[in-house]
């Protein structure tokens, strides 16, 4: 597996981050973090599933904004790959959001009946970013 995302998906993002976060302040601390999960063979539709049914709405809940999910099109990220980016008011503001958000018991809930069949994902990555000085979205 390729270990950095090809440059037209990080164009795809910087485009749909600066799309769906409309403009901001330069004083802003917003935070955007890009996610990517590697599903358990054979678990990317049951991954979908739960993102779909349940996490997006528990993620707003918690105060993350949900900005873009994607699934890959080509071999071999297709067969087991989810991407997608939330924003936080500020890194502060993450880790009180995923705090919250572990010990939901809406979240412990939806986690625990979708992996009655072992869990999900195999591999979690997870990468903070600002925009720059020059970014569009400034």
């Amino acid at each position: 597996m390729k270990k950095f995302l090809p440059s037209t998906l990080i164009a795809l993002l910087a485009l749909v981050i600066g799309y769906g976060a409309g403009q901001m302040d330069a004083k802003t601390s917003r935070v955007y973090e890009l996610r990517t999960y590697t599903a358990a063979p054979g678990k990317i539709e049951a991954l979908h599933a739960r993102f779909r049914n349940h996490t997006l709405k528990l993620f707003e809940k918690h105060g993350m904004k949900n900005v873009a999910y994607w699934a890959p099109s080509d071999d071999p990220l297709k067969a087991n790959t989810l991407i997608y980016v939330v924003a936080h008011e500020s890194r502060e503001a993450a880790k009180k959001s995923w705090d919250a958000f572990r010990v939901d018991p809406e979240w412990i809930k939806a986690r625990d009946a979708s992996e009655v069949n072992g869990k999900l994902t195999a591999k979690v990555e997870s990468v903070y970013m600002e925009a720059t000085d020059y970014s569009p979205m400034k």
